[in-house]
């Protein structure tokens, strides 16, 4: 194979990442798209290729001879399905995190892939920020000595936006937050400590979002819509106080990880502004990011050295492509992985016990906050 045909299924707002994948001429094209809504599939014909196949039944997709691998970009309860089904129809799979919406779905995944001999690979794009790989080189490196502690704040600006006027706010489609947006940073927690969550305890509550609207209504056709601080009159347009919605949106996580090392992990979906603030904290100093200016800061304890006098900043430097410059890397990472064998950043197992903490957090949550043991795979064969 010089050439990975790609189909996909989920024209949705994800769907733009495809334009890394058609290349005509070079390592992948994008062949076909399958998606529920006909205006969404004509739409992404005219953004990624007016040539590419088109269906509203994604086994139509899965039939075809000539699409080698399949890019899972559908809502995260349909994650399972979709997956199991391209890679039974012995497709390449790339599923957009979270990998499922429970544990024993992404083992079910998992055991496919295996069963398949076909690659599974997670959409993980914070991996492939520089930010998040610069962190880690610098903590690989020793300067902070060895890690003990890691707190994050998640300030979700437009929460309510992306996760309460949709489908995001329904616990029977996202099982919680800490699965659909909290994945990337308990993967991130989990990829530069080098150690997975054992057990956690968590707190939260649906504090500002829900509440006693129909869920029919739409902010377009609501006599509020002109006064309302989340009205939302373009793409995403459900009310964001309809009864339906039981998805918490404000999280407060803490987490014993692999030896002995403490983490927490903030979560709100109602403040104004958005931020990711990582602070790792080791036996010789701490590293923390600012990543609304683009810096990292690593500072060390007193040590009667030249440490004690020389604290670093490092400036990021800007990238080219979505989310920090990170899609068009993980893109071309699962093309080589399909290519060339080569392995990628992360791994379905990370991305399985991304999953198994955001749910146990959720349990612990829904049960007063009582200690919870993180799920480990049923089966050694499902370990990395």
């Amino acid at each position: 194979m010089e050439t990975v045909r790609i189909g996909i299924i989920g024209a949705g707002l994800r769907s733009g990442i495809a334009k890394y994948w058609h290349n005509p001429g070079g390592k992948s094209v994008v062949v076909g798209a399958a998606d529920v809504s006909v205006s969404r599939l004509k739409e992404f014909q005219e953004k990624i290729n007016e040539h590419a196949f088109i269906t509203t039944d994604y086994n139509e997709l899965l039939a075809r001879k000539d699409i080698d691998a399949v890019a899972i970009l559908s809502p995260d309860y349909l994650h399972e399905e979709h997956a199991i089904a391209a890679l039974r129809a012995g497709k390449h799979v790339y599923c957009e995190k979270p990998l499922a919406i429970t544990v024993e779905g992404c083992d079910r995944i998992i055991e496919e892939s295996k069963k398949s001999g076909k690659h599974l690979m997670v959409g993980f794009n914070m991996r492939y920020m520089s930010m998040y790989q610069t962190m880690k080189e610098i903590i690989d490196s020793g300067v902070i000595g060895n890690l003990k502690a890691v707190w994050v704040r998640h300030f979700v600006g437009y929460g309510g936006y992306f996760y309460y006027h949709d489908w995001h706010g329904a616990a029977k489609n996202t099982t919680s937050l800490l699965l659909q947006k909290g994945s990337h940073d308990l993967d991130v927690i989990h990829w530069i400590t080098g150690k997975y969550s054992k057990k956690v305890s968590a707190f939260g509550g649906l504090d500002f979002y829900g509440g006693d609207k129909p869920n029919t209504l739409t902010c377009p056709t609501c006599e509020e819509k002109d006064t309302c601080t989340e009205a939302s009159l373009k793409i995403l347009t459900q009310c964001a106080f309809r009864e339906e919605i039981d998805v918490e949106d404000n999280n407060m996580l803490i987490m014993e990880l692999e030896g002995g090392i403490k983490a927490s992990y903030l979560q709100c979906h109602f403040t104004p502004d958005y931020s990711r603030n990582y602070t790792f904290i080791g036996t010789k100093g701490r590293l923390e990011n600012d990543d609304v200016n683009n810096k990292i800061y690593v500072k060390t304890r007193k040590s009667n050295t030249w440490n004690e006098f020389s604290d670093i900043t490092y400036d990021m430097k800007k990238e080219q492509g979505s989310h920090g410059g990170a899609d068009p890397k993980i893109c071309n990472d699962f093309i080589e992985l399909v290519l060339h064998n080569k392995q990628p950043l992360t791994t379905p197992f990370a991305g399985r016990m991304s999953v198994a903490v955001g749910c146990a957090a959720t349990e612990s949550i829904r049960s007063g906050g009582k200690v919870v043991e993180v799920s480990l795979a049923s089966t050694v064969s499902l370990c990395e």
